[in-house]
């Protein structure tokens, strides 16, 4: 099942409760509703996480996590789905992300350096702010609705599929049983 996927990936709960960082969110980490692994707190992580992925801002995990809560979905999923932008990943995603917002904008677009460097993303981030953030926020949104869609479908054809395989299996049970 789709649950035994995720739960191999995720951090055990009674760890993250504990943190002492986490302290300052009190009692509202310790709903078990974000710890659940079903349909929908699955499909709501997927959406957050790959929304905050999108935005270029420090602190995603921390607005992913306060975004969670209250829309109850899992709290380790929406977390870990941030760093779909990593280091290695962020230059490629923010740029096609600023290349879209600059599309939108109808402004031409900044071409990438053959070597980034600080005063590079500087510039660009000071100056060319509009079609960057205006790019991620419609690639967040885009990807939010792509990525609950997907996962709400996939987990209704898993467990389709494997409600099919029981009944064949009872089925078959049941025809082995008439035969002795």
């Amino acid at each position: 099942m789709p649950r035994e996927l995720f739960r191999r990936y995720m951090p055990n709960p009674e760890t993250i409760k504990e943190n002492k960082s986490l302290r300052f969110l009190g009692s509202l980490i310790h709903d078990a509703n974000l710890w659940h692994l079903n349909r929908h707190s699955v499909a709501r992580a997927v959406a957050i996480g790959l929304f905050w992925a999108m935005i270029p801002m420090p602190m995603q995990m921390l607005a992913a996590a306060l975004v969670a809560i209250p829309l109850r979905a899992n709290l380790p999923l929406s977390i870990g789905l941030v760093w779909l932008t990593n280091p290695i990943t962020m230059p490629p995603i923010f740029y096609a992300t600023y290349k879209l917002g600059s599309w939108l904008l109808g402004t031409p677009a900044v071409s990438m350096p053959d070597k980034f460097t600080l005063q590079w993303i500087m510039e660009v981030t000071t100056t060319h702010w509009q079609p960057l953030y205006l790019g991620s926020l419609v690639a967040g949104i885009i990807l939010a609705i792509l990525g609950y869609s997907i996962t709400m479908l996939y987990w209704r054809w898993w467990v389709s599929k494997n409600w099919k395989r029981r009944q064949k299996a009872r089925q078959q049970s049941d025809i082995s049983s008439e035969q002795k």
